[in-house]
C-alpha cells in the first residue's frame, strides 16, 4: 500500500490516503482462461444434473474438474496476483480449488466416498455442507463487483442459487431441487460463456466484435 493524497481506489486511515499499488505486468490477461474454465465445467456438471440423455450419474465430469475447471482456473488466479488483480485472482483461485476439491471427492483412491458407503445420509448431509460453504463463500464475492460490472453480479449470484439448490437437493434427496440446481448452473455456464468470450474479444485490437459486460465503474 503506497500512502497518497489523491486515488480513485482510495482508503483513507487518519490523515493519510492508501491506495493499492498495482506493478506493471507483461502477463496477458488470464481470466479469459479461468473463465472458459468454469464455464465449461459447470455447464457439463449441470447437464448431468438435469439428466441429460438419462445420464444420472455426472463421475465422467472428475477428469474435467481436475484438470479443467480445477487446475487451469487455479492457474489463472495464479496470474492474477502479479497483475494486481485482487478480485479476480481471489475468485479464480478459489473457484479452482473448489473443482479440484469437488472432484476429490469423487476419486476412488482418496477414500472420502469409501468412509460413507454404510451411511449413504451421512454423506448427503455431509456434502450438502459442503455446498452450503460454497454457497457463503460466493456470497461474499458479490459485494465488492456488484457496483462495477452487471455481468459478473450477475452471474456471482446465479451461481449461489445452484449452490444453494444443489445443497438442498443433497440434505431433503429432492430430484427437483438437483434439477433445479442443475438448470441454474446451466445459465452460470452459459453466462460465464459470455464473459469469457467478451475478455477474449477484448484482448484483440482487431476484434470484428465486442461484447459489453456492463461496466459501471
Amino acid at each position: 500500500m503506497t500512502p497518497v493524497k489523491t486515488g480513485n481506489n482510495s482508503t483513507k486511515a487518519g490523515n493519510v490516503i492508501y491506495t493499492a499499488s498495482r506493478r506493471p505486468s507483461r502477463i496477458a490477461n488470464p481470466i479469459p482462461v479461468g473463465m472458459f474454465a468454469f464455464a465449461t465445467t459447470t455447464w457439463l456438471l449441470s447437464m448431468y444434473n438435469v439428466s441429460t440423455r438419462g445420464i444420472h450419474t455426472p463421475n465422467a465430469v472428475v477428469g474435467m474438474a481436475v484438470f479443467c475447471g480445477g487446475l487451469a482456473q487455479f492457474m489463472a488466479g495464479m496470474w492474477e496476483f502479479p497483475r494486481g488483480n485482487v478480485f479476480g485472482a481471489t475468485v479464480m483461485t478459489m473457484y479452482g480449488a473448489f473443482w479440484m476439491s469437488y472432484a476429490t471427492i469423487f476419486i476412488p483412491g482418496s477414500g472420502i466416498m469409501l468412509a460413507y458407503q454404510n451411511n449413504t445420509s451421512e454423506f448427503n448431509n455431509a456434502l450438502g455442507i459442503y455446498l452450503i460453504v460454497w454457497f457463503i463463500l460466493t456470497l461474499l464475492f458479490i459485494p465488492p463487483v456488484a457496483r462495477r460490472n452487471i455481468a459478473n453480479t450477475v452471474l456471482l449470484s446465479i451461481v449461489a442459487i445452484t449452490y444453494a439448490m444443489l445443497s438442498g437437493a443433497q440434505f431433503t434427496g429432492s430430484p427437483r431441487l438437483l434439477k433445479a440446481g442443475g438448470v441454474f448452473g446451466i445459465m452460470a455456464g452459459l453466462i460465464a460463456f459470455y464473459v469469457a468470450e467478451s475478455e477474449l474479444l477484448a484482448a484483440e485490437e482487431t476484434a470484428f466484435i465486442r461484447l459489453p459486460l456492463g461496466e459501471l465503474a
